[in-house]
């Protein structure tokens, strides 16, 4: 009996760590504050990890919406260039009608970002098309219309209202209004997924599509549905982002949907769905955020930034395939049992 203790702890602990994951990410964030704060002293400042919190509220919101999606088996390449048509066009509105009450130019973004995220779920779920090869479709067909809508124009801070810039940069609760749009769609996230039945059977979809179905799930109803949110949230940051930035261009966000991948990734989302939790896409999002000011701040190269992006993605993808395969075989052994 006592020959059963080593892997018998062993396995608690892997099991354990597997259920946890969040904290190793925390231990990794910490320890590399500490590397970081060596080689940057002035990394450990108020004035930066809130400039480290506005960076990545956008992306923070973004990669729930990704995370959601890759939950239920698929991907969204084109949350960057929803983003990016979003701003432009309720940038060009303001443009042309400046006294616009910003309320309003918060729901006609969500409503934009709504359409654009339905015409993806409406190609997946009705033309039957995989999510990565529809979304890169539209990835290419939202940028298109970024250059169509403008002309090829851009928006400039003049062009845009102070009221409007103030949305991302003025102050609520001792933050910036950006970090708690951020925090609100975090909120509201975790409610859903945790504790709304459409949210779990987000969760069902990814674990055993099938057997989903089976149990009743109307599996193509949530698949339309999880677009449909990521739409929403990228309708508002593209709101977000025209107002922390104070303009619309033609190469906005230009690649950012690899980073919501990362991010979500990163955060434990696993990539053969039905695994990932609000926290820790969160933690993800913080952790390519200190990462970037901190190769920022020690003036090293973008692309050891996109390099260490890269690695991260690699490793938690190889990560999540080891603890699903360890976790399948601890389950076949039990039931040998």
């Amino acid at each position: 009996m006592t020959t059963d203790h080593p892997a018998t702890s062993k396995r608690s602990l892997f099991s354990f760590f597997a259920q946890y994951r969040e904290l190793a990410l925390i231990g990794f964030i910490l320890l590399l504050i500490v590397i970081i704060s060596l080689q940057s002293p002035g990394f450990l400042t108020f004035d930066n990890f809130q400039d480290i919190l506005l960076n990545i509220s956008i992306l923070a919101m973004i990669a729930l919406a990704q995370g959601m999606i890759i939950i239920t088996r698929g991907i969204d390449l084109s949350v960057a260039s929803t983003l990016a048509l979003v701003a432009m066009m309720v940038s060009f509105v303001l443009k042309a009608y400046p006294e616009t009450p910003v309320i309003l130019i918060v729901l006609l973004g969500i409503g934009l970002g709504s359409v654009l995220g339905s015409v993806n779920g409406l190609i997946i779920t009705v033309g039957k098309v995989p999510p990565i090869i529809a979304t890169l479709g539209t990835l290419s067909i939202y940028r298109g219309l970024v250059f169509f809508y403008s002309n090829g124009d851009w928006v400039n801070p003049i062009d845009l209202p102070s009221g409007f810039k103030q949305l991302a940069k003025g102050m609520s609760l001792g933050l910036p209004n950006l970090v708690v749009v951020a925090i609100i769609v975090a909120v509201i996230a975790y409610v859903f997924l945790n504790h709304i039945q459409a949210g779990r059977d987000i969760y069902a979809l990814g674990t055993n599509p099938e057997a989903a179905k089976i149990s009743g799930i109307r599996t193509q109803q949530v698949t339309f549905m999880v677009y449909v949110i990521s739409g929403i949230i990228c309708g508002l940051a593209g709101v977000m982002w025209a107002s922390r930035y104070e303009a619309a261009q033609t190469n906005t966000a230009l690649g950012f949907e690899l980073q919501t991948v990362a991010a979500a990734v990163i955060g434990g989302v696993s990539m053969l769905g039905g695994i990932g939790t609000v926290p820790g896409v969160l933690l993800g999002a913080l952790l390519l955020g200190i990462i970037q000011n901190g190769l920022t701040l020690s003036s090293i190269s973008q692309f050891w930034q996109l390099a260490v992006q890269g690695f991260l993605i690699l490793l938690a993808v190889i990560s999540d395939a080891t603890i699903q395969r360890r976790i399948k075989t601890t389950m076949t052994r039990g039931f040998a049992k």
